[in-house]
C-alpha cells in the first residue's frame, strides 16, 4: 500500500456523503434545531411571492425601501453596514422560481430564529435585462411583501455591494420582552 498524500486522504474520506445545498443558505448563528423539512415543504404551498410581470429596475438605481414609519437613521445604519448579520442567503445563477422559493424558507426560518439582519447575494449584471438584474428587482418586489421587513437596501462592497443587499427585520415579540426586562434593570 502507498503511502502517498491522496491515497491517505482518499481513505480517510471513503464513507463521507457531501452535503445538498449547503452554499445557498449560511446560517451566521445556529439555526433552531426544531424546524423539521417537512414545515417547510407545506409553507411553500402557502408561499405568496409572486412571479408574474414585473417592472425591471434600472442598474442606476440603488435598492431601497423603508416601511411606513420606520426612521431615516435605521436605513442609513443598515446602509452602512453598521448592523450586524444573523445570515445569508446565496440566489446567484438560480432561476427565478428557485429564487423565489428559497428566499420564502429563508424568510420564514429567520423569523422562526428571531434574527434582525439579513444578506441576500443576488449578484451582478451588465445590462439592466440580465438574469442577475431580474432577480434583484424581483426581490424589490417580494421583500416589501413580507411583514416584518422593516427595510433594505444595496450592501457595502465587503458584501457584495450592488450584487447583494441587506435586510432588517422587526423585533420579535420576545426580543421587545427581554429588552424591556433589560432596560427595567438597570432604571431601578
Amino acid at each position: 500500500m502507498s503511502l502517498k498524500d491522496e491515497d491517505l486522504f482518499k481513505d480517510a474520506m471513503e464513507d463521507v456523503t457531501p452535503l445538498k445545498d449547503c452554499a445557498n443558505i449560511h446560517w451566521l448563528k445556529s439555526p433552531s434545531p426544531k424546524s423539521p423539512r417537512a414545515f417547510e415543504d407545506d409553507a411553500q404551498l402557502d408561499n405568496p411571492l409572486t412571479s408574474g410581470f414585473l417592472n425591471v429596475i434600472p442598474l442606476s438605481l440603488p435598492l431601497e425601501y423603508k416601511a411606513e414609519g420606520i426612521q431615516q437613521g435605521v436605513l442609513d445604519k443598515l446602509r452602512q453596514g453598521k448592523y450586524p448579520l444573523d445570515a445569508s442567503l446565496n440566489l446567484l445563477r438560480q432561476p427565478v422560481e428557485t429564487c423565489r422559493q428559497s428566499l420564502y424558507s429563508f424568510m420564514l426560518q429567520a423569523q422562526r430564529d428571531n434574527f434582525r439582519n439579513l444578506l441576500i447575494i443576488h449578484g451582478k449584471g451588465r445590462e439592466d435585462d440580465a438574469h442577475a438584474n431580474i432577480v434583484r428587482s424581483y426581490l424589490a418586489r417580494w421583500l416589501p411583501q413580507f411583514e416584518q421587513v422593516q427595510a433594505f437596501c444595496s450592501a457595502q462592497r465587503h458584501h457584495g455591494g450592488s450584487g447583494a443587499c441587506y435586510v432588517g427585520l422587526k423585533k420579535s415579540e420576545q426580543a421587545r420582552l427581554e429588552n424591556r426586562e433589560r432596560h427595567a434593570k438597570r432604571s431601578r
